[in-house]
């Protein structure tokens, strides 16, 4: 089960600096990260122009040296069935649990068809319910950004419970900061998770 809110705590304090703070990760220094330190205060960054012609293709577009059409994800699979995949990041992150549920086809969000769409919805709902009922569990928050890959995945996300400063729409930005959830701890919730998923339909592959 997640760790309580307690062990993330006492892990964040032995990662922290003297006055209690994480280092900073890379994720400040994203283009799409819209703060910035100048003369030791927080501030927006300034909003570049508009492109001077169409946005940049995102990757696999068109399915071309697609990720997850190459079956290069595919050691992270916990879960499928014929339609669907369910994958993880490679190695444990700060949040306690983050899941990428997958369409096999390559398609975007908008292009899926209405059977698959309510089959999406269907597995959507089943899969924040088994996350939500992990034990030190918060909330499951389900994102879709498309962004940085045009291959449909939607990303559940599980904040811890009992954690204040880890919350809403910030609560992903801590899965960078936090120190890694120890692996045994992690593994043990993605084959709950993959186990309970398969009752409902697919197979666990864990």
């Amino acid at each position: 089960m997640a760790e309580s809110a307690e062990e993330i705590f006492a892990r964040v304090q032995a990662a922290a600096r003297p006055d209690g703070r994480l280092p900073t990760p890379p994720v400040s220094d994203r283009e799409m990260f819209p703060w910035e330190v100048v003369d030791g205060a927080l501030v927006t960054k300034v909003l570049p122009p508009p492109y001077d012609g169409p946005e940049p293709p995102r990757a696999g577009a068109g399915g071309v040296d697609c990720f997850n059409c190459s079956g290069e994800g595919d050691a992270t699979r916990i879960w499928e069935n014929d339609r669907w995949k369910l994958t993880h990041p490679p190695q444990p992150t700060g949040l306690p649990i983050l899941v990428w549920l997958c369409s096999r086809e390559h398609l975007d969000y908008d292009e899926m068809s209405d059977d698959l769409a309510a089959e999406y919805g269907q597995l959507s709902v089943w899969l924040a319910r088994i996350i939500a009922r992990r034990p030190n569990v918060g909330r499951v928050h389900v994102c879709r950004w498309g962004d940085g890959s045009e291959h449909l995945h939607v990303w559940f996300i599980a904040r811890p419970a009992r954690l204040p400063g880890v919350i809403g729409s910030m609560a992903v930005e801590w899965d960078e900061l936090l120190p890694s959830t120890p692996e045994a701890i992690w593994r043990d919730d993605l084959h709950e998770i993959a186990r309970q998923l398969a009752t409902h339909d697919g197979r666990s592959l864990v």
